[in-house]
């Protein structure tokens, strides 16, 4: 059995967690940063002030000081996670807060006689959002959320620090073991896949909505 084939096991595995973190936080934070867009565009004064509060903190402090807080920090006040689960929290607040404001820039590139059309077409305000200004803002923010897709690809390594074992803590685990740096090799080849397939799709989905006029 060849080195790689010893070590391949654990780079898999760790691989699969930092896939796991990846899909969620994808999957959870898109919709809600959907959602806190909208919020951050209510005419509602408080719900706008507390949904720019927490667009601030999450993008002025770094998302890895924030996995520190809330696995670290939070117990001080009750509230316990256990690591995956803290892992997910935070990345999902933190890039809820960056998808948010690049819908809230997509939503505000739609002209205002969209709406005023819409009005005269009597459709309401779902209506309106689902069929005529959503298909719009996904057009428009498909190339700023591809650059955060593939940032969060490699941000997933920031969660060693609370000691969750993805695919940086795997390498990092066997290089310091066999006093080689074969593994961090294999680790830079394993990321540099995952941003390839991540880039890959979000090209085609990019030429899908291309074709919209």
């Amino acid at each position: 059995m060849t080195y790689i084939e010893q070590i391949a096991p654990s780079l898999l595995a760790g691989a699969w967690m930092s896939i796991k973190i990846f899909l969620w936080t994808l999957i959870a934070s898109i919709p809600l940063g959907v959602l806190v867009s909208l919020g951050l565009l209510s005419k509602f004064k408080p719900l706008r002030a507390i949904l720019k509060f927490y667009v601030w903190v999450m993008r002025g402090t770094p998302l890895l000081l924030q996995l520190i807080f809330v696995f670290y920090g939070l117990p001080i006040i009750g509230i316990i996670f256990q690591r995956y689960d803290a892992a997910l929290c935070a990345f999902i607040m933190n890039y809820t807060a960056y998808f948010a404001e690049i819908f809230r820039g997509g939503f505000q590139a739609i002209p205002e006689g969209q709406f005023e059309s819409a009005k005269v077409l009597r459709l309401t305000k779902w209506q309106t959002l689902m069929h005529i200004v959503i298909p719009q803002v996904v057009k428009i923010v498909i190339p700023s959320i591809g650059n955060e897709v593939v940032n969060l690809v490699k941000d997933t390594s920031l969660v060693y620090v609370i000691g969750l074992g993805d695919l940086l803590r795997a390498g990092n685990v066997a290089t310091a073991r066999d006093v080689t740096l074969v593994p961090l090799v294999l680790v830079g080849v394993i990321y540099l896949a995952m941003t390839g397939v991540a880039s890959y799709a979000l090209r085609k989905v990019e030429q899908h909505y291309s074709k919209w006029r």
